[in-house]
């Protein structure tokens, strides 16, 4: 009576602990990883909703203000009409020149604090 080789082989119980142990490690970094990635997942989606946010706050205040210079400059046109000389005329325009360019200082500081914030909102960690 022959003994089959392959029923009799055994595997030695250190190497069958040894591989036991690679398998759980592997499952353990695998799990790792995973963590890891949901985890940078989801703070892309946060820096990402912030960005958004931050640009539509941005746009939000630039059409305010464009529609503002626009009403600004239809009241000069109107003033501009009915005037009665040409010194009201210039006045009027020396008037809207410098209320104009206050404006736009005032807007592009403000502008320029908004995109700062939203810059800062999406760098800053979630």
């Amino acid at each position: 009576m022959t003994t089959d080789p392959m029923k009799t082989f055994e595997i030695p119980a250190d190497m069958r602990k040894f591989a036991e142990q690679s398998v759980e490690q592997a499952r353990k970094a695998f799990d790792g990883f995973i963590s890891a990635a949901h985890h940078a997942v989801s703070d892309i989606e946060g820096r990402a909703t912030a960005a958004r946010t931050g640009a539509k706050d941005v746009s939000e205040k630039a059409m305010t203000f464009a529609q503002r210079n626009i009403v600004t400059s239809f009241d000069f046109a109107q003033k501009l009409v009915q005037a009665r000389d040409m010194q009201e005329i210039m006045r009027l325009q020396s008037e809207y020149i410098q209320s104009q360019m206050k404006a736009l200082s005032d807007q592009a500081k403000e502008l320029g604090e908004t995109a700062s914030k939203a810059t800062q909102d999406t760098v800053k960690p979630q």
